[in-house]
């Protein structure tokens, strides 16, 4: 599956501003990236780093110019997607170093704090039976409403509120499973039919030695999904990180596939 991206930011600075972007898909092997373009303001600095996990790259700026970005892109995604709930429990004391700090409680995901709840929710379930069914639960659970959240809200939050966006939706997802003693990340994706079209967010868990990626909103598919980055929760795969005073003037995100006859 092909799919072709194009994001534009626009915001206003106050003064000079640092700033910390993530929005070009990963060129990562379970995704081909063709003609990738992006355009920046002028800057007294520009620097490309590491992503977090080395997925995906961040760029740094320092200007006191407005923030115009515009980025577009075609993704062929190749990845394998296999049917969750079949997959093996893995010990913990069996995880591989890389994927330890997934089973921690973070800013967003407070996981200690649902451990009582998913052995009583989710009682004789393991590994992938218990990731399928956590998926379902919350997906029939939560109401999907813009505007329900922002940018400080937690999954503890979204679980008494019983309503987010796909923040909201991968951040539960992802406390939930780690509160089962399987580590599970963030994922900033884009996707075709994620409406509004927007950044969107879902959880990847680490299952049978590999990671899966899960959208408990139903909006996208694994196999369409282009990876930009991964972290602990939002705070480590934001699209966009100001030191410095910004103004949203106006995003747009637009993602549509790529038809044989396009391509």
């Amino acid at each position: 599956m092909a799919i072709a991206i194009e994001t534009e930011l626009h915001y206003a600075l106050s003064g000079t501003a640092d700033i910390l972007l993530q929005i070009e898909a990963a060129m990562i092997p379970e995704q081909l990236v063709r003609a990738p373009y992006i355009e920046l303001p002028p800057s007294d600095h520009f620097a490309r780093v590491p992503g977090q996990a080395s997925i995906g790259e961040r760029i740094w700026l320092r200007t006191d110019q407005p923030l115009h970005v515009r980025y577009t892109a075609e993704v062929e995604v190749h990845r394998l997607v296999t049917e969750i709930a079949p997959l093996p429990a893995t010990p913990p004391h069996m995880l591989p170093g890389e994927t330890v700090d997934y089973l921690m409680a973070s800013r967003f995901c407070p996981a200690d704090t649902f451990q009582d709840f998913v052995e009583e929710t989710f009682p004789g379930t393991q590994g992938g039976a218990r990731v399928a069914a956590i998926r379902d639960w919350i997906a029939a659970t939560l109401s999907y409403e813009p505007g329900a959240s922002d940018a400080q809200t937690t999954a503890a939050d979204t679980f008494h509120a019983g309503k987010g966006v796909c923040r909201d939706y991968a951040h539960l997802m992802i406390a939930l499973t780690r509160a089962s003693a399987i580590p599970a990340r963030f994922a900033s994706v884009y996707g075709p039919d994620v409406d509004p079209p927007d950044f969107h967010a879902v959880a990847e868990v680490f299952l049978d030695g590999c990671w899966h990626l899960i959208d408990c909103t139903g909006m996208a598919r694994a196999s369409e999904m282009a990876k930009i980055g991964v972290g602990r929760d939002a705070a480590d795969a934001s699209f966009l990180t100001s030191y410095g005073q910004l103004e949203l003037v106006r995003q747009s995100v637009a993602v549509r596939r790529i038809t044989d006859a396009a391509a």
